[in-house]
């Protein structure tokens, strides 16, 4: 329990820091509700848990490939800057019947769950951190011990996922309406700051 509760709060601690998930539950949360704020988590975490199966069974070596890395830092930053602009868009219209008229679940999934697939920086974590803790605890304690490890790390996630849509979604409930449009405009215009950084990494990529 003591491992479940480390790893579980490691969950927490790496969903934490503010990025570009995190922006797009704030946004789609506070102008859409709970469920949507929340289902981009889970898309998010679906992804993660695509990675988490690759290096469990040994394809890490796949995923750092020069043309498969190049690509996730390109379609990344079209997935971001699509996003974002979209999320600005939305500043056109203060009382809208948009506001009201909520996109279909599905599409709040898939733009969490396609956000971390093709978030290169994600991969970096999972090779990284998760790669580090399956070699420690294969070595240490066998198998068993892993999916445990993973269980909390997988728990905090899901735990600040549902946090941060707990949160966008009072201010849906409470805040003033007035908020939306800064809410939207810092989110995405986080967005595209993160896309323009893909993009920059895909280029330097190239020019190697």
């Amino acid at each position: 329990m003591n491992h479940f509760m480390t790893y579980f709060f490691l969950g927490i601690s790496l969903s934490a820091p503010i990025g570009s998930i995190n922006a797009a539950q704030l946004e789609r949360g506070a102008r859409h509700g709970f469920t949507h704020a929340w289902l981009i988590g889970l898309g998010a975490m679906c992804a993660d848990l695509i990675y988490m199966l690759l290096i469990y069974f040994g394809l890490a070596h796949f995923l750092t490939t020069p043309f498969l890395k190049t690509f996730l830092w390109f379609f990344g930053s079209f997935v971001l800057l699509y996003t974002g602009i979209e999320t600005l868009q939305s500043l056109k219209v203060t009382n809208s019947n948009k506001d009201r008229i909520h996109p279909a679940h599905s599409s709040s999934f898939r733009t969490g769950f396609l956000m971390a697939l093709m978030n290169p920086l994600n991969i970096l974590f999972w090779l990284g951190i998760y790669g580090s803790i399956l070699a420690d605890s294969m070595q240490q304690f066998g198998m068993s011990n892993i999916l445990l490890n993973s269980a909390g790390i997988f728990a905090g996630i899901l735990l600040w996922d549902i946090l941060m849509a707990g949160f966008a979604s009072s201010i849906h409930r409470f805040g003033s309406p007035k908020l939306l449009p800064y809410i939207s405009a810092v989110s995405g215009l986080s967005l595209i700051g993160f896309g323009l950084y893909f993009g920059y990494q895909a280029v330097c990529l190239l020019a190697v």
